[in-house]
């Protein structure tokens, strides 16, 4: 009797892992064909050709709306901007949301590539900047395009609303807010879960990078506008110096970090810049200051925002400055993002799927960083929607392992007129990944 109750438990439990070996391997995402990636890089250069800055991407929304309507998808245009709602319905299951962003920087290209971006344009302020794709962001949308081939290739094998956006003005921390503003989760679908990847300019091709918690700071921009009494520069005693009271601010924000926050907790006051004065004789009336400041966590963040206004206001008046002209000091509410939080719940059902279908030595836990993301916005709403952002390396490995020699010049940033992805395996990789995501949150 006992011998036939342990091979009756052993039948279960070969049944049981035959039933999970075969829902994982239903939901491993089909490799792309070289034709499939070849098409992708070619995509990919097109994007790279013609970069757009944050707000105007009309043509690069028209480029992947294109493709996604000839895919099957039912596209909303012109949501919050130039940005897009791409839904394909498949089914009774879970609404599983993808996004990508679409804008490029203001910045020269210096890379070499033969694809390299020569587009000026004017922006706002109406200056002639150069624009480059110096953030990945045509990794993104190539990686995005060809995962929703493959799904849509694949649609027997999964059930449920695939929603794919299109968000602009990423790079302005604007577009994910724009977006919602416009209705995004009240004219479309409420998405069960929200993923998205982010080029990384320090992790090799063939890996991807992920932190469960927080893994992007928040960001907040602030301007500092410090008003004083101006004059002659040869009879300082009859002024009040605003160049040497911004001196004295720019100095003493540096002790925020250093003394006002816990040591363990990180967080950024960085002055970016600093405009005053119109003559080397002359003291003037103002100078402006612009700040960048990054927390993670929101209890730090009000801390260092506090901290600014009052040692902004305080060093002005132990300098003189008359009460009618105190400086200013002005947080941006529409460049604000939150940082951005992964749902550790949700790390624990896509790591393993990119386990599977990268291999394990290819999905690596990284630490936070201080960079910011407004796809933070996506997971702050009432309906409490889970996302997950990841990293996808994008340097070849010759170039990786030489970076990493005694000496040698480190590797060009995101946000550097010198970054470029290796397209083909950095594409391979974040479509497997996006597609991996997808399938096992439809399962």
């Amino acid at each position: 009797m006992a011998l036939s109750v342990e091979w009756d438990e052993m039948l279960a439990r070969t049944a049981l892992a035959l039933a999970l070996a075969a829902l994982a391997a239903s939901a491993a995402p089909p490799a792309l064909t070289e034709p499939e990636l070849d098409s992708l890089v070619d995509f990919y250069v097109a994007l790279h050709k013609a970069p757009e800055l944050s707000f105007y991407e009309e043509k690069t929304a028209a480029k992947l709306v294109g493709e996604l309507r000839s895919l099957g998808f039912e596209v909303t245009e012109k949501v919050g901007g130039h940005g897009f709602v791409a839904l394909l319905r498949n089914g009774d299951g879970p609404t599983v949301m993808l996004r990508t962003d679409l804008d490029g920087l203001p910045v020269v290209e210096a890379t070499g590539r033969p694809y390299a971006s020569d587009v000026r344009t004017t922006d706002d302020q109406g200056a002639s900047v150069g624009v480059m794709h110096a953030c990945g962001h045509d990794i993104h949308m190539s990686s995005f395009i060809g995962a929703a081939r493959k799904l849509v290739a694949s649609k027997g094998e999964w059930k449920g609303a695939l929603m794919m956006i299109g968000q602009p003005a990423e790079e302005r921390g604007a577009g994910a807010r724009a977006m919602l503003d416009d209705g995004l989760f009240s004219r479309f679908p409420v998405p069960d879960a929200a993923v998205a990847l982010h080029a990384n300019a320090g992790l090799k091709t063939g890996t991807i990078g992920y932190t469960n918690g927080f893994s992007l700071a928040s960001m907040d921009s602030v301007d500092i506008t410090i008003r004083g009494v101006g004059g002659h520069g040869a009879w300082p005693h009859m002024t009040v110096d605003p160049v040497l009271i911004a001196a004295q601010t720019v100095v003493n924000l540096q002790t925020i970090v250093s003394r006002k926050v816990n040591p363990l907790q990180p967080a950024v006051v960085t002055v970016g810049s600093i405009h005053g004065g119109t003559k080397h004789n002359i003291i003037g009336e103002e100078v402006k200051l612009q700040l960048t400041v990054r927390s993670l966590d929101d209890a730090t963040r009000e801390l260092l925002l506090d901290s600014i206004r009052e040692i902004t206001l305080h060093t002005a008046r132990a300098a003189g400055i008359p009460a009618d002209r105190e400086p200013s000091v002005e947080v941006s509410e529409i460049e604000y993002t939150p940082a951005t939080y992964n749902e550790p719940s949700l790390g624990e059902r896509l790591i393993p799927a990119w386990r599977q279908a990268l291999g394990a030595d290819n999905v690596l836990p990284v630490p936070p960083v201080m960079g910011g993301e407004d796809f933070a916005l996506y997971g702050r709403t009432d309906d409490d929607i889970p996302t997950f952002i990841f990293w996808v390396g994008t340097i070849d490995p010759e170039r990786f392992e030489a970076a990493q020699r005694p000496g040698a010049a480190p590797l060009p940033s995101l946000h550097s007129a010198g970054y470029w992805p290796e397209p083909r395996e950095s594409i391979r990789t974040g479509v497997a990944a996006l597609t991996a995501a997808a399938m096992e949150l439809f399962h």
